[in-house]
């Protein structure tokens, strides 16, 4: 069986994996969902240190302190930002990367530089909070913004949601260990209608190698999508 670690994207929580997790579970495999420092039930913790490296750092921490190796490490969203930083750290304990409909970073880019007018189009409406510039600011609908459209997703979510720390979106990724983190192995599992504004080059090598799945469905695939998801990451699992 496998062991994964699931990373939660800007906004969210370890929480949004609860469906996924579920099913992963009950095929006997082992899952964390870790939260990242100031958000879902670590939103108390927020603050002017809360940054990339703070959130590779919460995840490298996780993998030390349980002793995880082999990992298939899952980052949704941002959290393509954060397994990217978390496999040049701590290579040795990964065995796989799921970028989870996630940014796909190079060395030096930060999150505004992968998807400048998305990320660009938060910071008008976010707010600064002591001294911390917070976006994504959580409203009752807030779910939609993330492609979810049931009524209870929506409540469940909006309940949980949390403010992100723009801090996190500009700061660069700073990558040591390039030869190690590339030789790692990519998997990329995107919803059908973001793949027009992906890598091409990427998207059709991971086509080619058997590692690119599409699933018809908003940007939380996690949630809109949890059996499709879940039937996804095992198949990463058994893949050579």
């Amino acid at each position: 069986m496998a062991t994964y670690v699931l990373v939660h994207g800007g906004g969210h929580g370890g929480w949004c994996y609860q469906p996924v997790a579920r099913l992963l579970r009950a095929a006997g495999h082992e899952v964390h969902t870790p939260t990242l420092t100031g958000l879902g039930e670590r939103a108390h913790l927020v603050g002017p240190h809360v940054d990339l490296d703070l959130h590779i750092q919460d995840v490298v921490a996780l993998l030390h302190c349980e002793n995880l190796r082999d990992v298939i490490l899952v980052g949704h969203s941002y959290g393509g930002m954060v397994i990217t930083g978390i496999a040049d750290r701590a290579a040795d304990r990964v065995g796989r990367l799921v970028y989870l409909d996630a940014a796909n970073p190079v060395n030096g880019q930060s999150l505004v530089d992968v998807a400048g007018p998305i990320i660009e189009a938060t910071r008008p409406t976010g707010q600064v909070v002591d001294g911390v510039e917070l976006v994504l600011i959580p409203f009752p609908e807030a779910g939609a913004f993330y492609g979810v459209t049931d009524p209870d997703d929506l409540v469940w979510m909006a309940e949980r949601l949390t403010p992100h720390p723009w801090r996190c979106f500009e700061q660069p990724l700073t990558l040591t260990n390039e030869a190690a983190l590339w030789a790692i192995p990519r998997y990329h599992i995107v919803c059908t209608s973001t793949l027009a504004t992906r890598d091409p080059d990427l998207m059709a090598k991971a086509r080619a190698d058997g590692r690119l799945w599409d699933i018809d469905t908003g940007h939380d695939l996690m949630i809109t999508e949890p059996r499709a998801t879940a039937d996804a990451l095992a198949q990463v699992a058994e893949a050579s």
